[in-house]
């Protein structure tokens, strides 16, 4: 499983870097400042939970059943919460109306709050000195 933890965290690390890259600079002409700031807050958050992931899959003290949770919980947590922000920020540029979708940012949101809880969870259930 860590493995795969790291793997994941690597992967949206590369993805946050080229989105990050594209918001800043092939985005600028095309939407307005306030959606590049919200384009950009996707980036941010995939980057925090890329470094997490690779912290997660790094140390021993996460059991392997509470990293499982971790993962899926991020995987689906960045997809649904920075996704949607990318799909709202860039909203002018597509025939799809992302608002229509929105709700799914604060699910998004919940899933990687729930998964810091199982780490701090899974670290007070934990003997460490």
């Amino acid at each position: 499983m860590n493995k795969k933890i790291l793997i994941l965290g690597a992967a949206l690390g590369i993805l946050a870097i080229v989105l990050g890259a594209f918001g800043a600079h092939g985005l600028e002409k095309l939407i307005d400042l306030e959606a590049q700031q919200t384009f950009e807050t996707g980036v941010r958050y995939q980057m925090y939970h890329a470094l997490f992931l690779l912290l997660i899959g790094s140390i021993s003290i996460v059991t392997p059943k509470a990293k499982k949770v971790i993962f899926y919980l991020v995987f689906l947590g960045v997809i649904f919460f920075s996704g949607s922000i990318y799909g709202l920020a860039t909203n002018s540029l597509t025939g799809f109306d992302f608002k229509q979708i929105a709700m799914i940012t604060p699910i998004g949101g919940l899933l990687l709050i729930l998964a810091w809880i199982v780490l701090i969870v899974n670290i007070v259930k934990t003997k460490i000195d």
